[in-house]
């Protein structure tokens, strides 16, 4: 999924340096999130971080977005769904599923009441 992120991610030649007070435990996070090799530099984790952040935040008022964290087996699978061509994007399948389900129970919901 990082790796989808630095495509995602557009480098632009105007950038401004900013200082930023970080606890001496999440620094250590982010050495080992560099030395994992998913990122080449802290700032390279903290640009990510902040392109998240601002995804999450900068929604329509009429979106209401979340983040649902999943064991590894499903994101797998997920994206399995996507190169076969079952979904354009994880977020995709993901919203599809929840559509789905949701779909369902209200149905059970509907049969249960009729009875």
């Amino acid at each position: 999924m990082v790796a989808q992120e630095k495509k995602k991610r557009v480098e632009s030649s105007e950038t401004e340096r900013i200082t930023v007070r970080v606890p001496a435990d999440k620094l250590e996070k982010l050495d080992d999130m560099v030395k994992s090799g998913d990122f080449k530099s802290k700032s390279d984790v903290v640009r990510v971080a902040i392109e998240r952040f601002l995804e999450t935040e900068d929604v329509p008022s009429n979106i209401s977005k979340i983040t649902v964290e999943l064991p590894k087996g499903d994101t797998v699978r997920l994206e399995q769904l996507v190169t076969e061509g079952d979904s354009v994007s994880v977020d995709d399948a993901i919203r599809h599923a929840v559509r789905e389900y949701v779909r369902i129970r209200l149905e059970r919901a509907m049969t249960e009441k009729e009875k």
